[in-house]
């Protein structure tokens, strides 16, 4: 009787409370709070209710789009009419189309470049916040390796494009937007070459830290999720082996804490994805919307307008299309590597 009792007091001294670390997600910036599902709602359910209260908040971009897009028709049209009535002024006529295109269409994609760079700076930012937490719930699980790995690589590619798209991307997008006006006003080969390189020149970079950040991290994953778990299983027997009787226990205990902390990790995780998504949705509906319809408003006036109009409108859109790249890429960085924190160690 006496070894019973003093093998229970054995235990109990030797006994370890546990308990899993909490792990509090950074608040969604204001702007993107009114996309924010309630805290009850699962992930999918999340997603779609982010879906719908984007469109729903849509009419206001589509109507201003919709506004622009119409007058270029209607410009387009009176241009043809004039230019049918009186041949010999069509150099001035021409000018003049172009001129009134770049008018109506250099505001609001001012101000659309303008909204994707702060897209763009407020993604960067949340990240800041968001991967040191799920840099600490992967530790916290056994990860650290992983941990260590993911969030160096990530802030440092975090850090690289949002500093390109800031200096290097966003002037060259301008510097585009002029070269396309010039070569509807002039025809001339160094122009065209200048603007098509100033294009190329933006989708490499984005295409090709895009490549490099999915390579380091499908590498970074099988090193260290495999060097995590053989520590982990290592850390675990030595605990049995050790401890003497309840050294089982102890390491059962040592589970359960990484499961929990596992758990955690995918709630911090979960409304990671919810709120990036939610910086991004609102400003990449409304650019997307002026790229379909400046899209379309370019289909109808090559119907009817002059080939070099035509494609000034196409090479807005362009731009448009290049700011859906632009914003894109930095929220898929976020979402990529947020996710790969949720699957943990291998």
């Amino acid at each position: 009787m006496r070894r019973i009792i003093l093998l229970i007091f054995i235990a109990f001294m030797v006994a370890t409370p546990v308990s899993a670390m909490e792990f509090t997600p950074p608040e969604a910036p204001d702007g993107a709070q009114v996309y924010m599902p309630e805290d009850n709602q699962t992930f999918s359910e999340g997603l779609w209710y982010v879906i719908k209260t984007a469109i729903s908040k849509l009419q206001p971009s589509l109507t201003e789009a919709s506004g622009v897009c119409l007058s270029l028709i209607a410009v387009t049209i009176l241009v043809s009419i004039l230019q049918g009535l009186t041949e010999s002024a069509s150099a001035a006529i021409k000018l003049a189309q172009t001129l009134a295109i770049s008018m109506l269409l250099i505001l609001p994609t001012n101000s659309l470049i303008a909204l994707g760079a702060e897209t763009v700076r407020q993604l960067s930012e949340y990240g800041k916040l968001l991967l040191p937490v799920l840099t600490a719930a992967l530790a916290a699980q056994g990860g650290t390796t992983s941990s260590a790995a993911l969030y160096a690589g990530t802030a440092t590619f975090d850090a690289v494009l949002s500093s390109i798209i800031s200096y290097v991307i966003t002037p060259l997008l301008y510097i585009y937007l002029c070269l396309c006006i010039a070569c509807s006003m002039v025809s001339h080969g160094m122009l065209k070459n200048l603007r098509d390189f100033a294009k190329w020149a933006m989708t490499w970079c984005l295409k090709t830290l895009l490549y490099v950040f999915t390579g380091y991290l499908s590498i970074t994953k099988v090193i260290s999720g495999t060097v995590d778990a053989s520590a982990i299983k290592a850390t675990k027997l030595a605990i049995s082996g050790a401890v003497p009787v309840v050294g089982g226990l102890i390491s059962d205990a040592s589970e359960t804490i990484l499961v929990s902390a596992g758990l955690m990790k995918g709630a911090v995780g979960s409304y990671g994805l919810l709120a990036a998504i939610s910086i991004w949705i609102g400003p990449f509906l409304q650019i997307g919307c002026q790229y379909l319809l400046l899209k379309m408003t370019a289909a109808v006036c090559g119907v009817i307008g002059s080939k070099e109009n035509t494609a000034l409108i196409s090479d807005f859109s362009g731009a448009m299309g290049m700011l859906l790249a632009m914003t894109g890429t930095v929220c898929l960085l976020l979402l990529v590597s947020t996710v790969c924190f949720m699957k943990g160690v291998s």
